[in-house]
């Protein structure tokens, strides 16, 4: 007994002296259920497993490694199952743990916010990249040592010398990406951000603003984890303090600021949405008053109703934008913690819908469900924002500073930039290659730092008759970051040779809706040779008939499942054989382009198409065959009353009722809404037009006209914007005798440049995104500015000169646009005791001045919409005559 006691203590002693692993997951109840829910992803990879699943059979893998690759693969959107593979992940989850072994706040950093915050490879929808590796090994040395927030502010400055701001398209760019351009909107900036403090194991979040209340826009920051607290800084526009920004003012007057979290969370803030795979977290109280707003819920007889459709809207760019969704509960209850401004609520469920109005000041609102698909009607509606607030200033030594080490990182950006190809250089190009220089220089100048690739793009292609139309067919964005491999795929003598007999003499067409790789906004990949490689068919063997049936009979359609909205390429639509729907719609244009079938998303709707004969037919996937939609036609004709000439998706939109909602039609930027009357053609179905006019405090007056259009009907809708109450009123005087020092060095008077008509006034700090946001939108009112030919001066205080700033780059401004530059801040220090503003550097401060000094109008910081406001004020002057 003796023996057989000491053996068990022996073997009990042998085994408490090896060494046990490391759990990544320390709650084992978490660790259970996430590898539940691995197991449950495992299923989908059937298609995929070599690529996703060999990389857990290596027995190097520790425990951490193991867990860690488990959390990863059991919640990752489809996009990430399909176009990876393990290798990337496992290298992701090494980064992540060198990052917190080599900075001494790695072991301060709670399990799980490590795991949501630094490890996931993912931010938003960004196309995925090594930028952590990268990132990593340039960023330790020059933060090692310092406190976390220290190193948050050097990050966000290293960030600056990289990136700076530039609206572009709705893809996010991968983060290397972005390095290599120089330049991006504020979701690729946060996102570049956020991915290099994860880089260095600092937990970050991309925050998100999904619409303004007091203006036509959104935006994107983040939010990083220093010391026990979350903090926000502007990406890639670094402060001296954390918590500072320039949407300070802003964001406590939003309505909505959220995230998205990957995987199971359970952190302590509010959660506007839950799944299985992520949630949507509300941050808003860190920035703004807030209210938590009760919806009931009520049938035609006032019953509560259970599982309806809730969306929580407000008005932006002449629609009714969502900022959060939900269902009722059994007691046909929802409820959002949102701020202190006025929200419409819709509420939808089977045949019926309905909708209130939330004043700012009521916390309880009662929807019935009385609407039904089919009733015309007209009504108007006034939505009000969140009042405007003041912030506290920060020591001006500090900005001081600050400023001075912008100048240093623009020059050292600057410094990258410079070696893009230039002008000559392409030049150069065309003549060695016999092709048109200015052509050729308008891609390589697009292109950016990408430009060897497209440069030996052109080179390559050079004697292809559809050189020019396919480049024309990409977007910016693609020509800033497709490899020439990838455009190769699409367009060469084989490509070319198997259309140029048929399309001969419209090339644009073929170039557009075949050759070209752009579909929707989707990463380019060399999906042309898999297609004709992998199914070998002949071209008169494939049919669009066809290419539906293949994808209803292979494709399983998970929408649910790529819930970051980043698209699946064709290929993983491909392989996974698993698609959110954006994605199958596609793939099906990438297999009818591979095999020399014209097809397209169709612009307004977004529908796939493929081109018979004369004319565009959709592609049913739920239908048996492809029927063609019947239409009707829709003329929008400008009120003579309005002020401004209206644009759509600033002014007005027109939608379509589809499951419960309305859901406008994408003609922003359509040719054919350019000049009054614009004709459209539609599917037939229930529409509401919807005409706003936003006043100078932020609060909207809608016009909105519900109808039923069928089939061959047109329907002419006048577009009469409504009149915003108010009176022109005198809010101090500006002196016309003050002189402007112009940038050429001559000097003029402020009544000089007003042409004797008036003057916009706009001081500017070149290097911040609001400034930049003016100079991107006044362009769409460039006619209106110039047939009234009053003055327009950009102003820029000495002390914000910028060697970055290129006011070329914003084309389109009006004729009369003048640059002019503030010496020691004289006029807006002028300006800001004219109007007894405590002006703290909240740029842009726009004005209106009478032809004698007269302030009209005046806008301080981030606002959409700016001359819009002007020229309305510019026409209630002259009524007023």
């Amino acid at each position: 007994m003796k023996i057989l006691f000491r053996g068990i203590l022996f073997l009990f002693l042998l085994e408490s002296c090896v060494p046990q692993e490391k759990h990544f997951l320390t709650d084992k109840i978490y660790r259970d259920q996430v590898h539940e829910q691995f197991l449950k992803r495992k299923d989908l990879l059937k298609n995929r497993e070599a690529a996703m699943l060999t990389v857990f059979n290596d027995s190097a893998l520790s425990t951490e490694q193991r867990e860690a690759l488990e959390f990863l693969y059991a919640y990752m959107p489809l996009c990430d199952l399909a176009d990876y593979d393990g290798q990337f992940f496992l290298d992701q989850v090494n980064i992540a743990f060198n990052a917190r072994d080599y900075f001494s706040w790695g072991n301060t950093v709670p399990e799980a916010l490590f795991r949501h915050f630094v490890l996931v490879y993912r931010v938003n929808n960004e196309n995925l990249d090594t930028s952590r590796m990268v990132f990593f090994d340039e960023l330790k040395d020059r933060i090692s040592g310092m406190s976390m927030g220290d190193a948050v502010l050097e990050v966000n400055h290293w960030c600056h010398e990289k990136v700076t701001y530039r609206g572009t398209d709705g893809r996010t760019s991968a983060p290397l990406a972005l390095v290599r351009t120089a330049w991006g909107r504020c979701g690729e900036e946060s996102t570049f951000t956020a991915a290099a403090l994860r880089a260095v194991g600092i937990p970050a979040r991309q925050c998100y603003t999904p619409r303004w209340a007091h203006t036509d826009d959104n935006h994107a920051w983040v939010e990083a984890w220093v010391d026990g607290k979350w903090h926000y800084i502007g990406a890639c526009e670094p402060e001296p303090e954390l918590d500072v920004a320039w949407f300070t003012a802003p964001a406590k007057r939003a309505m909505m600021v959220h995230t998205n979290v990957f995987g199971l969370y359970n952190g302590t803030e509010e959660k506007n949405l839950e799944t299985n795979l992520y949630s949507k977290i509300n941050l808003l109280a860190n920035y703004a008053e807030t209210r938590q707003l009760q919806v009931n819920v009520l049938d035609i007889d006032g019953k509560p109703v259970a599982g309806a459709d809730v969306k929580f809207k407000l008005y932006n760019y002449a629609q009714l934008y969502p900022i959060a969704e939900t269902k009722t509960d059994s007691l046909g209850r929802a409820s959002l913690l949102t701020g202190l401004g006025d929200l419409v609520v819709w509420v939808s469920k089977g045949e019926y819908y309905g909708y209130g109005k939330a004043p700012s000041g009521q916390n309880e609102v009662t929807v019935e469900l009385a609407h039904q698909q089919g009733t015309g009607y007209d009504e108007n509606m006034e939505l009000v924002p969140p009042v405007e607030q003041k912030i506290k200033p920060i020591d001006e030594s500090k900005v001081a500073e600050n400023a001075g080490r912008f100048v240093y990182e623009d020059s050292v950006r600057n410094a990258y930039m410079a070696t893009f190809m230039n002008r000559e250089q392409a030049g150069i190009l065309s003549k060695e290659n016999d092709l048109n220089q200015d052509l050729v220089w308008k891609y390589i100048n697009a292109s950016q730092g990408n430009w060897g690739e497209i440069s030996g793009f052109i080179k390559t292609n050079k004697a292809n008759p559809y050189l020019f139309e396919f480049l024309a067919s990409l977007s910016g964005k693609d020509l800033r970051d497709t490899p020439e491999a990838y455009l190769n795929d699409h367009l060469n003598e084989k490509t070319a040779t198997e259309i140029a007999p048929r399309y001969a003499k419209d090339k644009d067409f073929a170039a557009k809706y075949i050759l070209s790789p752009r579909i929707g906004i989707e990463l380019i990949k060399p999906w042309r040779s898999y297609f004709n490689s992998k199914f070998q068919f002949s071209r008169e063997e494939v049919t669009p008939g066809g290419i539906i049936d293949w994808i209803n009979e292979n494709i399983r359609i998970m929408d649910e499942e790529n819930y970051y909205n980043c698209a699946i390429t064709p290929i993983g639509v491909a392989e996974l054989r698993i698609s959110d729907s954006r994605s199958r719609d596609i793939a099906f244009v990438a297999a009818c382009r591979a095999y020399g079938i014209p097809a397209r998303l169709e612009p307004s709707t977004s529908k796939p198409q493929y081109f018979e004969k004369t004319r565009w037919v959709d592609a049913l996937f739920e239908a048996p065959s492809p029927e063609v939609t019947v239409q009707a036609q829709v003329t929008f004709v400008n009120n003579p009353a309005n002020t401004i000439k209206p644009q759509y998706e600033i002014h007005y939109t027109i939608a379509k009722f589809t499951d419960g909602d309305f859901m406008p039609l994408d003609y922003y930027g359509d040719p054919a809404l350019e000049k009054y009357p614009a004709t459209v053609s539609v599917d037939t179905g229930y529409y509401r037009l919807m005409v706003g006019s936003r006043a100078n405090d932020g609060s909207v007056t809608t016009v909105t006209g519900y109808f039923t259009l069928k089939a061959n009907e047109k329907k002419t809708l006048d577009i009469k914007m409504p009149e915003v109450e108010g009176k022109l009123q005198v809010m101090g005087t500006v002196d016309m005798n003050t002189i402007a020092d112009l940038k050429d060095g001559s000097k003029k008077i402020l009544k000089e440049l007003s042409n004797g008509k008036g003057l916009m006034l706009c001081f500017i700090d070149p290097d911040r995104e609001p400034s930049k946001h003016i100079l991107q939108d006044l362009p769409a009112l460039q006619q209106e500015f110039n047939t009234w030919n009053g003055g327009v001066v950009f102003m820029t205080p000495d002390d914000k000169l910028s060697a970055a700033f290129d006011a070329s780059v914003f084309n389109g401004l009006p004729q009369q646009t003048v640059w002019t530059v503030d010496f020691g801040r004289t006029l807006l220090k002028t300006v800001s005791n004219t109007l007894q503003l405590e002006f703290r550097d909240n740029f842009p401060l726009t004005l209106y001045l009478s032809n004698n000094g007269g302030v009209l109008f005046f806008s301080e910081g981030y606002r959409i919409g700016i001359g819009e406001n002007i020229m309305k004020t510019i026409g209630l002057e002259k009524t007023r005559k």
